[in-house]
């Protein structure tokens, strides 16, 4: 199936490229998210009508996203947690827990765009979190994690 798509999809190609998908991931992630559309003669005539105005809206996404890497340089995010007098801690960090606090610390941040490839975080000390804020802006955040005192 070939489609045009309208933004930068990762591993597929950039906004206005026509690419040939399997059905099956156009029907199910690129045409119910807005990221592509058929290619045929009328919608490759509306995507050109339409190019501009998308063109635009993506610089300003890649802008947006340079500036919160920009602000996030030199920050570093502290979490206190329960843990065992080892270093392990009761439970674990996870994306969810991590976008809270860096929400709450004051640099907004969605759970989907907190990476962690080797799976949460299980004990105290500095790790670094990888963070996917648009396809092509990926940054770094230091995350300290401390034993709470027990009280």
């Amino acid at each position: 199936m070939e489609v045009i798509l309208l933004e930068k999809v990762a591993n597929l190609g950039d906004l206005g490229d026509r690419v040939a998908v399997r059905s099956g991931y156009a029907r199910n992630f690129l045409l119910p998210k807005g990221k592509a559309t058929l290619a045929t003669a009328a919608n490759i005539a509306r995507f050109e009508a339409r190019r501009a105005e998308l063109e635009k809206t993506a610089r300003e996404l890649l802008s947006t996203a340079e500036a919160r890497k920009a602000k996030l340089e030199g920050f570093r995010l502290l979490i206190t947690a329960k843990a065992g007098s080892e270093g392990k801690l009761f439970g674990s960090i996870g994306t969810t827990d991590i976008a809270e606090a860096a929400t709450a610390a004051g640099q907004p941040l969605t759970r989907s765009e907190v990476r962690l490839p080797n799976g949460p975080l299980r004990t105290v000390g500095e790790h670094v979190v990888a963070l996917h804020l648009h396809t092509d802006v990926d940054a770094e955040l230091p995350v300290v994690i401390t034993a709470e005192e027990p009280g």
